[in-house]
């Protein structure tokens, strides 16, 4: 096997369908297909059984990906490498982070990088999805959980505190809600991970059992969007809604304890050595450092 077909291979376990796969990889189904049929040839062995579920592994693909896996490790360890050599900020960078960051922090960071370094391109990836860093899904992931990758450089680059909001337009209709009355008569937009995760319905530790819950979303920006339309009441992040013009209720309160507070950069910058099972050594690699990552870091400090 060498690295094209592993490449293929691992499309197909990842995406566990021949068209994810082939998205994944650039080319279309039937050359998937073929690949995965020449592989289970060459080596004599199935390699995927096709269920209702998509692609799944044999135990011979089992063994095969932890090959496959090293295989691209080290071929991603190489092109940073050989990469790492150029010192000039020049080339390309690829920034992962959610839409609402993206608005709000980095396109006003991209702007001010561009003018001050003009020949690094920013290709920018906005998704709830987490991406794989050292797999070089994304050079740079701005995202507001911090990552559990100890081979991963973090920098926190803000800590924001959580209020409750409206619309003048809602609060007009409907009035403040009073602290006490579980919100009743109020209605209410939740961020829906966090609200399906809570055992007790409250905002800001307040009881809201007298409220109608009109709207559940899965990202913070089509929350601000849902309170600026007057929907209802929202947690949203301070500056975020300050910005957006929304009117802080029970200004004199916040989240203790806000599930997205802070938010967080990482890169692969200087990856620590790490010993696999397989007893191979990869060596830090400082492609990123040398070249495009440390000044687009900087300046989105700048604007958090």
């Amino acid at each position: 096997m060498n690295w094209d077909d592993a490449k293929i291979f691992l499309a197909l376990y990842r995406e566990g369908t021949l068209r994810g796969a082939a998205r994944r990889v650039g080319v279309d189904q039937a050359t998937i297909g073929r690949r995965i049929a020449a592989m289970e040839h060459a080596l004599s062995a199935t390699l995927f059984l096709r269920t209702s579920k998509g692609y799944r592994l044999t135990q011979v693909g089992e063994v095969v990906l932890a090959s496959a896996q090293q295989m691209e490790l080290a071929a991603t360890d190489f092109v940073r490498a050989a990469q790492g050599v150029d010192n000039r900020l020049v080339g390309e960078v690829n920034v992962a982070t959610t839409d609402t960051l993206g608005t709000d922090f980095l396109l006003p960071a991209l702007a001010a990088l561009h003018r001050d370094h003009p020949d690094i391109r920013v290709i920018l990836k906005t998704s709830t999805q987490v991406v794989n860093l050292p797999l070089r899904e994304a050079d740079i992931a701005i995202r507001t959980v911090r990552p559990s990758n100890l081979d991963l450089i973090i920098r926190k680059l803000a800590s924001w505190p959580i209020g409750l909001y409206a619309s003048q337009d809602y609060l007009a209709w409907h009035g403040l809600p009073k602290m006490g009355s579980g919100f009743n008569g109020h209605s209410l937009v939740v961020y829906e991970p966090h609200w399906q995760s809570s055992r007790v319905a409250t905002l800001l530790d307040e009881p809201a059992d007298g409220a109608k819950i009109v709207a559940g979303v899965d990202t913070s920006l089509m929350l601000r969007q849902a309170l600026l339309m007057g929907l209802g009441l929202g947690e949203m992040v301070v500056p975020l809604a300050e910005r957006a013009g929304l009117v802080r209720i029970w200004p004199e309160r916040q989240r203790p304890n806000p599930p997205t507070p802070t938010k967080y950069g990482w890169s692969p910058i200087r990856m620590c050595s790490k010993l696999h099972e397989s007893g191979q050594l990869f060596m830090p690699s400082k492609r990123y450092s040398r070249r495009c990552c440390k000044p687009w870091l900087k300046w989105v400090s700048r604007v958090a």
